[in-house]
């Protein structure tokens, strides 16, 4: 099997959200991806994009995506915050989300970025021990989730 990183481009935005709505569908919430196509799209790729990606391609198909955004902490800085990677599920366990996740951590290095946040499911074991697989990696349980929705 051919495996490719690279950067992903605005012509993979409707493979990426298929893959979005697989992810939501394993995650037990299919009705909570409620960005429509348009907006998705001109948030990576339109004037002023406020996230990038990578996507992972087998044999010149896209079969995941590793997509990040910059956060500022007034304690340590600039970080990059991975909103989510996603390899579809007949592709888990042939090394693209290893690939993904070193080439951001790659990627947030040569931006001299402070680290990597993200978050993952309590329940989520596979993706848990994923992560567990990479030096450095802390879970903190300390932190609880906030957020205030408009619509």
């Amino acid at each position: 099997m051919d495996i490719t990183i690279r950067k992903a481009t605005a012509a993979d935005c409707p493979r990426m959200m298929e893959l979005i709505k697989e992810l939501a569908q394993y995650e037990k919430a299919p009705h909570e991806v409620t960005v429509d196509f348009e907006h998705f799209e001109q948030s990576g790729f339109g004037p002023n994009p406020v996230w990038w990606a990578y996507v992972a391609e087998a044999d010149g198909r896209v079969e995941g995506f590793a997509l990040y955004y910059i956060r500022y902490s007034t304690w340590k800085g600039q970080r990059m915050y991975l909103e989510d990677i996603v390899v579809t599920e007949k592709m888990r366990g042939q090394g693209l989300g290893r690939l993904l996740l070193e080439k951001l951590i790659a990627v947030a290095k040569a931006k001299n970025l402070c680290g990597i946040t993200w978050q993952v499911l309590n329940w989520n074991e596979p993706a848990i021990n994923f992560y567990k697989k990479f030096d450095g990696v802390r879970f903190d349980d300390e932190w609880i989730n906030c957020s205030i929705d408009f619509g």
